[in-house]
């Protein structure tokens, strides 16, 4: 089992929905919920913005990355367009989340709904060094489908 770290969660909005949690003791994710005041229905082919309720302090070093959940995307064809989203560890306003209805249905979120989850993953910075040429590699500048199928 790996280590835990604190992540600090403010309650915005509608205090009744449920904070994020794990649904299983090895989940990757906690399960983020729709803090809406009426239901949203989404349309095939739209997209909504849906609050979660909640803001995050999230440890420097980190991100949350916000990713779709597989039982709305088999069931109803609703992802997380911008997937992953990234929530960086300076943002403090409330976690909102970007679903579209890729499906045939329109499809309507309630509140407390599971939504999307929330991934806490390392996070690395990089410092640029220009240089005025890079190492060569078998691939090289092979683009899309450069490698196969």
């Amino acid at each position: 089992m790996s280590e835990s770290i604190e992540l600090r969660v403010l309650r915005v909005g509608n205090l009744s929905t449920p904070l994020p949690a794990y649904q299983s003791a090895d989940a990757a994710g906690l399960d983020l919920h729709a803090a809406v005041e009426a239901p949203v229905t989404i349309a095939p082919g739209a997209r909504a913005l849906i609050p979660t309720g909640i803001a995050l302090a999230i440890p420097r070093g980190f991100e949350g990355q916000v990713r779709p959940r597989s039982g709305l995307a088999l069931r109803h064809g609703v992802t997380v367009l911008n997937s992953p989203g990234t929530i960086d560890a300076d943002y403090r306003g409330e976690v909102k989340v970007v679903l579209i209805n890729l499906g045939d249905e329109p499809f309507t979120v309630n509140a407390g709904d599971r939504i999307a989850q929330l991934v806490l993953a390392k996070v690395e910075r990089a410092e640029l060094v220009v240089v005025t040429e890079l190492d060569s590699t078998e691939r090289g500048a092979g683009g899309y489908g450069s490698t196969g199928r």
